[in-house]
């Protein structure tokens, strides 16, 4: 699966943050990810008591969302996208190793020059995160 991901996204380790998507359709994209020890962040983030950090838990949120598009085929397979804005963020429950959190993601409007969504990432039925974001898309330099 996670291979499938990789020929959807061009983010690779360390921060690939997408193992699977099971919903892909034009209103909703829906995706995995397991967060576990292995993960850099936890070796600073705390050593004592390690948390996903909030901008990993966006970040998870938007590499979902702009997966599926592109497996909706929305976008140039050249074509990249960056986030341009975050609003709306809120952080509802901590992301401990072992986690699986499921992200939910509502697409609002997509062109070939921007793609706009909202997601939440839940652990188990519980909202850990929610936010609302703004990719612009671009075409690689040479």
């Amino acid at each position: 699966m996670r291979d499938d991901i990789k020929s959807l996204l061009p983010h690779r380790e360390p921060f690939l943050f997408v193992d699977k998507l099971t919903v892909i359709n034009e209103e909703e994209i829906t995706g995995t990810r397991k967060f576990t020890d292995a993960d850099f962040f936890f070796k600073g983030h705390f050593p004592q008591y390690p948390v996903v950090p909030g901008v990993i838990l966006v970040e998870t949120m938007a590499q979902c969302g702009g997966a599926g598009i592109r497996a909706l085929g929305k976008l140039d397979d050249s074509s990249l996208f960056f986030l341009a804005s975050v609003d709306s963020v809120k952080f509802r429950r901590q992301v401990r190793p072992g986690d699986e959190v499921r992200m939910e993601i509502k697409n609002l409007r997509i062109s070939k020059k921007m793609i706009k969504q909202a997601g939440k990432a839940y652990v188990g039925e519980e909202l850990a995160a929610e936010a609302e974001w703004l990719c612009l898309v671009g075409e690689a330099p040479v």
